[in-house]
């Protein structure tokens, strides 16, 4: 797959996306073609057009001009706080939307930053539906091949090769802990068996180190109250265990009161615990949960289809 930026007649910038002949990248393709068709909402790139009689077959997407979520964190770094928290809650509550309030439920199965654009207002755009899966309400199992990111798959999906909502809720947990800590899903600087950030996230809670793991960037600039209770839901996300992970619909209502609390300034408490007449609220206290050693060495990489970035990846590749 390559992507490329032809302008249109009025000067539009757009992407246009080709795909390599291989019976595969043709179904993934077909894919995201039937599931983005079906959508259109403000946090999802937008589709402009398609071309499937051509050699090459083509989607046309809206250009999105300020990068990849990715980039953004681990290359430029100079996102606010409120900028990621409200980052954060639009690309749940466009998770939440597929999940529960399309006409077949929508499992997206890649989340990750690098699968979320931003425009020039930072309003991010969940991109890349090519692994999707239309999940019929009445459907009982639903086992699959595994697809998606090392390093943001669901362990729990990865062992039992079955999907749920909760796949991509682990999966945005991720995603938000990368806000949180400024750091890449897997850590190339750890041995192999510990570079899972999601499993070092939830240890450096487990043993009260949260400011250790947190970046400095948004220690400096947020709330340290209103970071731990985004980084105690951030945990219940990555739950090893999917029954014990929340909805994204009880993440992305989390994370919208949080900003909108944020918006208006009810939330800030002095770092000496007195109020500066805000509200008290019972949010403060954490519970976070045991977790299983690693995240499952037993994959078999497969191809896979990444529709707006990289023009070859496989389907798990290194955290981006």
């Amino acid at each position: 797959m390559k992507v490329s930026s032809p302008q249109m007649s009025r000067q539009i910038l757009v992407p246009a996306k080709k795909i390599q002949i291989r019976s595969k990248k043709i179904d993934e393709f077909i894919n995201e073609l039937v599931v983005v068709s079906q959508i259109n909402r403000r946090n999802v790139v937008r589709l402009l057009g398609c071309c499937l009689e051509t050699q090459v077959p083509l989607l046309v997407y809206e250009f999105v001009g300020n990068g990849t979520l990715f980039e953004q964190i681990h290359k430029n770094g100079n996102l606010s706080w409120e900028r990621r928290l409200r980052i954060a809650a639009e690309t749940a509550g466009v998770l939440s939307y597929l999940h529960s309030e399309t006409n077949v439920p929508i499992i997206h199965r890649d989340v990750k930053s690098a699968n979320i654009l931003l425009d020039e207002n930072y309003t991010p755009k969940v991109s890349d539906f090519g692994a999707s899966k239309l999940v019929p309400i009445d459907a009982i199992q639903n086992y699959t091949v595994v697809q998606g990111t090392l390093g943001y798959v669901d362990p729990e999906y990865l062992q039992t090769c079955k999907l749920t909502d909760k796949s991509d809720v682990y999966s945005f947990g991720v995603v938000l802990v990368e806000l949180l800590t400024g750091k890449m899903a897997l850590l190339s600087d750890k041995p192999e068996e510990e570079r899972s950030l999601a499993m070092n996230f939830l240890t450096s809670l487990k043993h009260n180190r949260l400011l250790e793991i947190l970046d400095n960037r948004i220690v400096n600039d947020g709330n340290k109250q209103q970071l731990k209770v985004v980084a105690e839901l951030a945990a219940r996300c990555i739950s090893v265990r999917g029954e014990e992970r929340p909805t994204m619909k009880e993440v992305a209502f989390e994370l919208q009161g949080r900003l909108s609390l944020m918006s208006n300034g009810q939330y800030y408490l002095r770092d000496n615990g007195e109020s500066n007449g805000a509200q008290e609220t019972e949010y403060f206290t954490c519970t976070f949960y045991e977790c299983r050693d690693g995240i499952g060495s037993h994959t078999t990489p497969t191809d896979g289809y990444d529709s707006m970035q990289q023009p070859e990846l496989m389907a798990f590749d290194d955290g981006r």
